[in-house]
């Protein structure tokens, strides 16, 4: 087979059957016609499936599964900053650095992140139990500096509460 036609091979079967269950209660929220409109719930379910982060063949079997351009699914996972395309650490720490919490004091808190964790933002602990992220913006500037721990939001934070919640993780 030549290199320029390649037979598509179905990557439906990376799909579990409760991610496909979840997916399609997604789905049915949509006119048949435009159950694309699920994509972002797929990706976020197939991302869970898969320990935190989405491998293109996963991405490819969403847009399998979707009935969509493969590249669509692409511009989604690479656009919004809850999708990670690389492995991540078993927890999961996202910063907001946008206006609000740099000014109550996010670049103390990354600073701290840093020198305590033995990483910069982007990385991931060489035991790969923490991978620190930093993030746009998490809409909860009531409570700035935020971040997110896995699904859980942390705000008003000091440099004293941080490493409380970093004492506690397991």
């Amino acid at each position: 087979m030549s290199a320029y036609k390649r037979e598509k091979v179905s990557k439906l079967h990376l799909i579990s059957d409760e991610s496909r269950h979840e997916i399609d209660r997604w789905v049915a929220k949509y006119p048949a016609d435009r159950k694309s409109s699920a994509v972002m719930s797929a990706l976020r379910i197939l991302q869970d499936q898969n320990g935190g982060w989405l491998s293109n063949d996963l991405m490819d079997a969403v847009a399998e599964y979707l009935d969509m351009p493969a590249i669509a699914v692409y511009e989604v996972a690479t656009f919004y900053s809850m999708y990670e395309l690389e492995q991540v650490g078993k927890h999961k720490i996202c910063v907001c650095t946008n206006i609000s919490c740099m000014l109550c004091g996010s670049e103390e808190i990354v600073r701290h992140l840093e020198k305590r964790l033995g990483i910069k933002l982007g990385d991931t602990t060489p035991d790969g139990r923490i991978t620190l992220k930093e993030v746009e913006c998490l809409g909860a500037c009531v409570d700035a500096p935020v971040l997110q721990l896995g699904k859980t939001y942390h705000g008003k934070l000091t440099v004293k509460t941080l490493d409380k919640l970093l004492d506690n993780l397991d």
